[in-house]
This record gives C-alpha cells, sequence and structure tokens, in this order.
C-alpha cells in the first residue's frame, strides 16, 4: 500500500471484509474516524485507519467490547493487558458452561426430576472451599472417633475427592453424582458401619497393620472364580480354609461357624453396589485408574461361606 493513497469506503470494504454499514458505524463513533473526505464529502481512509480498521475486526472477533477496543487502539489500554483480562473471562465463562453442559447431560441421561436437577445445579456450582466442607462433613460421618488408628488416615485420603480447577465434563458429571451420594444418610450409614467394623477388626489385631480382609480374599477367591470352581463345592474348601486362616488370625478368634458368619456379613456389605460406585467415581473426579468390579469375587465368597455355614 502507498502510505499517501486515500480510500473510499467501497475499496476499504474489498480490504478488510467488513461491511460498508460496519465500517461506516465505526466511524460514526470515532473508533476508526475517516482521514479525510473528498469533494463530494466522501469519506476517505489512509493506511493507518485501513490497519486500524483490521485490528478492530481482529478484536471483536476475539469478543471484545468496543469500548474496551476503542481504548486499545487510543493506547489508552495495552493490548497484552487487554488479552490477558479477557482470556481470564473466557476461562470463566468455559468452566460455567462446562458444569452447565456437565449437568444437563446428566439429566438427560438420568431422567432427572425438576427437584434432583435443581440440587445438581447447586452442586455442580459449589467454590472450592464448599466442596471441601462438604466432603469434610461426610468424612467426619463416616470416621469421626475412629481415625485414632494410624491406618485410618490413609483410608480417609484415599476417599477423599479432589475436583481439578478446570475439570472435563465428564470429572463434573462423577464429582454431582458423588456429592449426591455423600449427602444420603443411608449412603452414609453404610459407610460408617464398615468402617466400625474395619476398626474393630484393627484393635483387635495386636500384630500390628496387616492388609484389609476384603483384599485377602480377592486374592483368594479370584482364580477360585476365574477357574469355575462352584462355591459349594469341596473344590472351594481349601480356598475357604485359607482365606478364613487368615481372617482368624487378624481378629484373633477360631475360624468357626460363627466367624465364618460375621466374615460373609462383612463381604456382604463390603459388596454394597454403592461402595463400588463411589469408588469408581472418585476415580473419575481424582484421575486415577478406574477400579475393576470386585463385586463377582466377593458374591463367590459370601456363596461360598454361606454354603458352610448353613445348619
Amino acid at each position: 500500500m502507498n502510505g499517501d493513497t486515500l480510500y473510499s469506503i467501497g475499496e476499504l470494504t474489498r480490504r478488510t471484509g467488513l461491511t460498508v454499514k460496519t465500517i461506516r458505524f465505526y466511524s460514526d463513533r470515532g473508533i476508526v474516524a475517516p482521514t479525510d473526505r473528498s469533494p463530494a464529502g466522501y469519506r476517505l481512509y489512509n493506511v493507518d485507519a485501513v490497519a486500524r480498521m483490521d485490528l478492530v475486526r481482529t478484536l471483536r472477533e476475539l469478543g471484545l467490547d468496543l469500548p474496551t477496543i476503542r481504548k486499545v487502539v487510543d493506547r489508552e489500554l495495552s493490548l497484552p493487558e487487554v488479552a490477558a483480562a479477557h482470556a481470564e473471562a473466557l476461562a470463566v465463562q468455559i468452566r460455567v458452561l462446562r458444569l452447565r453442559r456437565a449437568v444437563l447431560t446428566a439429566v438427560a441421561e438420568r431422567g432427572s426430576t425438576p427437584e434432583e436437577t435443581e440440587l445438581m445445579h447447586r452442586l455442580a456450582q459449589l467454590s472450592e472451599d464448599e466442596r471441601r466442607r462438604l466432603v469434610g462433613d461426610f468424612l467426619d460421618a463416616v470416621f469421626c472417633g475412629l481415625d485414632a488408628a494410624p491406618a485410618f488416615a490413609g483410608v480417609m485420603r484415599s476417599m477423599t475427592p479432589e475436583l481439578p480447577d478446570n475439570p472435563e465434563a465428564q470429572e463434573i458429571q462423577a464429582w454431582v453424582e458423588l456429592a449426591e451420594m455423600s449427602l444420603d444418610p443411608a449412603f452414609r450409614a453404610l459407610m460408617r458401619r464398615m468402617a466400625e467394623n474395619q476398626a474393630a477388626e484393627a484393635r483387635s489385631d495386636t500384630m500390628g497393620p496387616r492388609r484389609d480382609i476384603a483384599a485377602a480374599v480377592r486374592d483368594q477367591a479370584d482364580p477360585a472364580l476365574t477357574a469355575g470352581i462352584d462355591p459349594a463345592s469341596s473344590q472351594a474348601d481349601p480356598i475357604v480354609a485359607a482365606f478364613m486362616a487368615h481372617y482368624a488370625h487378624f481378629v484373633g478368634s477360631p475360624d468357626d461357624v460363627e466367624l465364618r458368619r460375621r466374615l460373609a456379613t462383612r463381604l456382604e456389605s463390603v459388596n454394597d453396589p454403592r461402595r463400588e460406585r463411589y469408588l469408581q467415581l472418585l476415580a473419575v473426579v481424582n484421575g486415577w485408574p478406574v477400579p475393576e468390579s470386585l463385586a463377582p469375587v466377593f458374591h463367590w465368597s459370601v456363596q461360598a461361606l454361606r454354603a458352610r455355614t448353613q445348619q
């Protein structure tokens, strides 16, 4: 472009891609004033005005409002400062949109009622402090008074959801469902009973910290389940004997019918689908690998124990 050349609105339209109406609008607002006028009174623009018009178009496409754009082109605000502020505002908008999308997706998939939808919406919008208080209240309900045992500090950490600063839609959906579960009195009572059982077993163990009984049962019963062994058959006897020996030693009681019933009840509690769902959601929120379902293993073990405790 020649620095001395003046361009009409029509020529400016072809160079910038803006419409005549838009160029006139920016001119009337004083954002890109004409450099001169022709003898007939038509507006004319020099090279600087063309560059200014290009900048205005770019900033509008990026979503900046006209008052801010005017300050930028008039050098009242630096472009980097405006860009940083606008990027931050967009980040907030993106987070809000992600939250809304996650809630609407959950509503569509679950067929939620208006009341459930309102609850999901509120849970999705909780601040970090509010989420921390909600989780803390749940963990207190489950572990309060039981966390003196050293093992419980790790258990509580492993049960704590931590939503990322910029969560994806699936993480938000998982958080909302997990938060709903943590507010459910029946689920809290279930998790409290499990914690109390684990605490009682830990206190009865005089040999120091040991592996959780559920893990020991899993390791013994999983190969049997894979091999297709009938839990009521004689082939299952040594498997039951193995994990019962571990449990009897763990709690300091003899392996008898009463202890087997006790373990069966314990495993039925651990095998509650709500507990498994919580752990699956927790993994999604925290970005952990989703744990493999142990329901078939625990079901096999409970059947094996019940078959050997029937009168």
